[in-house]
């Protein structure tokens, strides 16, 4: 991150003992994690980003939101950034990567063109690829950029995470009192709502219609009926 301008570092849960450690052996980058935030989950980690670019790759797993190969990332991050956007490239475990529920909470998923008879990448050469691409290449122009996203003087017309987090929460709500689907079906319906939300694209005006919507619906539903008379 230091090495291509990055400051904003974000870990998710981290392991205290390998965190503790890598302050230390940090040189010249103990900025980047002194400064850094933890977070207990992704979805707070992400919460007020526009635009989430989750990471992995197609070799093992079947796509559920749009694919944005890495070359193509660059152009895209500029443009959200300059409509006063806010953008989060999320990177999994060593082992793992992200898990699918991970990916239910990003836009898309970001990959970076290999070799198919090696298509994994160790973690840091991941990063260090997407962030030279993102930076050196394609940002370099606009520093100021880098250090101030989501400070443009216009608003971003997108959406944050959160948001449509908390519209996807009031969905499920009224899905699961109208009984939509056995409750073991509901962390299914889960994943299905945040992904969808994240591909329909959504602005603040149209998540605020949506809100008020099922907020209607929901009150509706919870409101005593009229004892009938006989």
């Amino acid at each position: 991150m230091a090495n291509f301008g990055f400051r904003r570092l974000t870990l998710v849960a981290p392991y205290a003992p390998h965190w503790d450690e890598a302050k230390q052996s940090a040189i010249g980058a103990g900025s980047v994690l002194n400064d850094a935030r933890e977070t207990a989950t992704l979805a707070e980690a992400v919460g007020n980003c526009t635009l989430v670019l989750g990471t992995g790759t197609l070799t093992y797993r079947k796509a559920e939101q749009p694919v944005l190969v890495l070359p193509d990332a660059g152009p895209l991050a500029h443009m959200e950034l300059e409509q006063g956007g806010r953008i989060a490239v999320v990177f999994g475990s060593e082992k793992r990567g992200l898990t699918r529920e991970d990916l239910a909470l990003c836009h898309r998923l970001l990959v970076i063109p290999t070799d198919v008879q090696q298509p994994s990448m160790n973690l840091g050469q991941a990063v260090a690829v997407c962030l030279y691409e993102l930076g050196a290449r394609n940002l370099a122009h606009a520093p100021d950029v880098l250090s101030s996203a989501g400070t443009a003087s216009h608003a971003s017309q997108s959406v944050n995470s959160g948001s449509l987090d908390r519209t996807a929460a009031l969905i499920e709500e009224a899905m699961h009192k109208a009984g939509y689907s056995p409750n073991a079906m509901q962390k299914a319906n889960r994943h299905d709502m945040q992904l969808m939300l994240r591909r329909l694209q959504m602005n603040e005006k149209d998540t605020r219609r949506i809100l008020g919507l099922f907020r209607r619906i929901l009150a509706r539903m919870n409101a005593p009926r009229p004892t009938k008379r006989r």
